[in-house]
């Protein structure tokens, strides 16, 4: 695939992700239903990006997309930019190697990847960071079984629009 079109396909998805992570100012959703949706669309852009653009163009989606939430008010503090952007990483390099053994079993293991070091770090990091209680709970959940749900959703998403995708 020649230059130009890996630029213009990362361009496309990069827009694409950041409009969904934005739909929360558009479409009033309950913030628990707006991180599911939202966070599965922005995991099927991740895959996609990885599938149809590769592996360098989906990592600069998964390191942007993280900062974009930070300005977006989604995550409260900078120093959890790059946690996310290295959970979003982790999702597509396990993808990408889980994909050897079929698609499904690729999005299971990048689910399952994802999931457990977000899980793990931010166990970790909120050890080290003097925030509420109230407000650590919040992130701990947010970063639990919601990413399983999130990963998963994503995952098919991505496998359904990949296929349509030439």
């Amino acid at each position: 695939m020649s230059d130009s079109r890996i630029i213009t396909r990362t361009a496309l998805l990069l827009s694409l992700t950041l409009i969904f992570q934005s739909l929360r100012f558009f479409i009033p959703l309950p913030p628990f239903l707006s991180m599911f949706i939202i966070g599965s669309l922005v995991n099927a852009s991740l895959l996609i990006a990885a599938q149809k653009a590769g592996l360098w163009p989906a990592l600069i989606i998964a390191a942007i997309a993280p900062v974009v939430a930070y300005f977006q008010g989604q995550l409260p503090l900078p120093v959890f930019i790059l946690p996310v952007a290295l959970g979003n990483a982790a999702y597509i390099l396990l993808f990408l190697a889980g994909r050897q053994l079929g698609r499904i079993p690729g999005i299971v293991l990048a689910t399952l990847g994802k999931s457990g070091l977000l899980y793990g770090i931010f166990a970790w990091l909120l050890t080290f960071i003097a925030i509420s209680p109230k407000v650590a709970a919040g992130i701990m959940l947010a970063m639990s079984w919601p990413q399983l749900v999130t990963g998963g959703v994503g995952g098919i998403l991505a496998y359904w629009v990949a296929q349509r995708i030439k």
